[in-house]
Parts: structure tokens; sequence; C-alpha cells
């Protein structure tokens, strides 16, 4: 940490969206209409996963699940198919690297696809992580590296005029800091002592996922399948990850039948042996949305104050960009030339809306979308000008 001291305030370190996740690293199939510059920041997202996974599992002595094993994404029927063209199309104007598949094709990789698959497409840079490996991987790493954690949340940030000089937790006890940085998940908007003009406009975004469990020895598949509606992610483990949904629910995490249903529906259209794994867990969380569906990173309002949050579906994907991001402005005082499109300010340059909204579909279906993400746990905060930082970690969820 280069000398510098850092505290994390989290009431549940990694129970919040990182807990809640898939661990789905997939800027390929992820990729959507009016988020280009979101693109190449999932890109290069994917291409430090292999040295983060290292890394972290040197500082923790715990393995994260890093696993390289591609995306497919399949079609059900001929209307899907056609909207998996247009996918594939897209794509490929992006310059990303995928694969088009015939049903027989597809059937040759995952032999438990249903048979009435109609085609895919193969995303080999697609990989994954399993999610819940990591957060506790990275509490390991923070605790070795001497970081402080405190059970508590943020009431209010504390200041002498225009600088942030630390917080004011709920108790009323306060920590001081060099440097804020402000990774409170969908509740950052709702931390007090941010000027309005400052105030990230994140909002909830209610997911839901299940896990389940087969035999380790027999795979369900063995890489991340997709279809238009749900998602299933193997673990070497047996565990399999389906989901999830996406709704605009507020701060609603209720598990409803009506979502458990369909998420076992549509992984079964896609896998019909999902009918003989155990039901393990439902989960719910939320993530933090944002109105163009990008982070956003980089100082904010008054002096001191740096913002990390809004990853929506790429919170586990953005987690070492954002680590490494952060750190550096935090060591530096220069904000690296990666991060900066998705500076915090550009909201109140453009009426709190950004640039790119729009997220499309592969054929505008309104039902469940697999979505994958979390804001990033652990190594967000590393340091301030003065040799001192303080993160604000809030929970959330897929």
């Amino acid at each position: 940490m280069a000398g510098l001291s850092v505290t994390v305030v989290d009431e549940a370190p990694g129970r919040g969206a990182s807990w809640a996740a898939a661990g789905m690293l997939a800027p390929v199939t992820e990729v959507h209409y009016g988020e280009r510059p979101l693109l190449g920041l999932n890109l290069a997202a994917a291409a430090r996963w292999p040295s983060f996974a290292v890394e972290v599992e040197e500082a923790s002595g715990r393995p994260v699940g890093y696993t390289p094993v591609g995306t497919l994404a399949v079609a059900r029927d001929a209307d899907d198919n056609a909207a998996l063209e247009d996918l594939y199309r897209f794509q490929l104007r992006c310059g990303l690297e995928v694969e088009r598949l015939r049903s027989r094709e597809c059937r040759q990789l995952e032999p438990g696809l249903h048979p009435s698959v109609r085609g895919g497409v193969l995303a080999a840079g697609d990989h994954q992580v399993d999610n819940r490996a990591l957060v506790e991987a990275l509490l390991v790493a923070c605790g070795r590296a001497g970081v402080r954690l405190v059970a508590g949340r943020v009431a209010e940030l504390a200041g002498d005029g225009d600088r942030v000089t630390g917080v004011v937790l709920t108790g009323g006890e306060g920590l001081a800091a060099g440097t804020v940085v402000l990774a409170a998940g969908c509740w950052s908007g709702g931390v007090g002592g941010v000027p309005a003009e400052a105030l990230p406009p994140v909002r909830p975004v209610k997911g839901q996922l299940l896990y389940l469990r087969g035999p380790a020895a027999q795979p369900l598949c063995s890489r991340n399948v997709r279809g238009l509606e749900v998602y299933v992610v193997p673990r070497g483990d047996g565990r399999v990850v389906v989901g999830a949904t996406v709704e605009e629910q507020g701060y609603d995490t209720t598990v409803t039948a009506g979502a458990v249903h369909d998420l076992l529906r549509g992984a079964l259209e896609l896998l019909p042996d999902v009918a003989e794994l155990e039901v393990l867990e439902t989960v719910v969380g939320l993530r933090p949305g944002s109105p163009d569906n990008a982070p956003m990173l980089g100082p904010a309002g008054p002096e001191g104050l740096v913002v990390a949050t809004g990853h929506y579906r790429n919170g586990i994907l953005l987690t070492p960009v954002t680590a490494d991001a952060v750190a550096e402005l935090l060591a530096t005082g220069r904000v690296p030339e990666l991060i900066a499109p998705f500076a915090p300010e550009r909201f109140a340059a453009t009426g709190r809306t950004g640039a790119g909204a729009e997220t499309g579909t592969w054929a505008g279906r309104p039902a469940t979308r697999a979505r994958d993400s979390g804001a990033p746990t652990g190594r967000v905060a590393q340091g301030g000008m003065d040799g001192s930082a303080l993160s604000t970690e809030g929970r959330g969820a897929p």
C-alpha cells in the first residue's frame, strides 16, 4: 500500500452486491448497443483479470476460482437465432472475437444442451471467477496488508470548508481521513454531507438468482451457457449459478416464486439436466445502477472526495481496473486515462442522463435478462495525498 493507511467501513464486508453476483467476466457476451465506451473499459478489465487473480491468491493464500472457460450463447428457437445473429454482427462490428456455431457444433461443445437448440455464438475470451471465494480472499489480503476494517455504516461526510476530512458513523463516531472513497453501492447517493451536485445518481436494481448443486464429477456444462433470458455458470465443485432477474423494485429484497419459476424454466430450456440438481440457495441483491449503465469513477465535488460506484452488471468484472485506477489516483493525484470518460461529473453536464443510456437486448423481450454485477469489494481505496484514506463500502447485489 506504498506506506498509506486504509480504513474500510462496512457493516458486513463482502456480503453485498459482490456476494450475490454470479462471477461472470463476460465483456464480449455482455456488450450492448449504445455502450461502446464501457466496452473498452470492460475489455481492459478482462485483460487484467489473470494477473489480478494471481496477485490476490498470493496476497491471501486462498484460491479465487478464476477460470478461462469461455461463454456459449445459444438460441432456443428461430426467433432467438435471428436475435443472436444480430448480436453476432454487432460484436463483429465492435472488433470482438466471436465464433458463430450451428446447433450440432453447440452440442458438441456442450452435450447437455437441449436438442432443440438452433445455434450459438462462442466467446472464448469470456471467463468466470468464484465471486464468493474472491471477496473472502480479498478480506484476508486486506487484513494481511494492514487494512483496518470498521463494522458500521457511514451517516455523513465530515468537512472543513471545501474539503472532506473524514466521515461520521451512524453511532456518532468520527473517523478522520485525507481522502474518502465513496463506494457504497446503490446506497452511495444517500450518504449525508455530500453536496447535491456531487451526489452520484445511483439506484438499486434488484436481481434474483439461484444456486444449484450436482455431482462435481459430472458437471452440468463445462463453460458459461446463456440464453436470451438466463445464464448458467458452472463451478468446479458441482455448484451451478442460474441468474438473473433485472427488476426496478427499489430496495426490495424479497425472493419471489415467479422469479424462481422463470429462472428454472429458462435454465431447463437450455440444459434439461437442471431438473436433477439440488436447490441450494435463492439469492437477492441490489445492483448499483447508473443513468448510462457505466460506473462513476474519480474525484467528485469537494476536495478529498473520490467516487467509485454505479458498476451495475459489471462490478466483479471491473474490480481490477477500479482498484488500480483508484489506487493510482489516491497515490499520485492524477486521474488515469482509462477512467477519465467515467468521471462522476458527466451527469451534472448532461442533466444526469449521461451518454449512451440505451441497453439493447437480443430480441427486445422484457422478461428476465442475464446480468452480472456488484460493486467491487476490497481493494478500492489505497491511500490519500497525505498518506491516509478511508473507503465507505455499501451493500448491494447481483
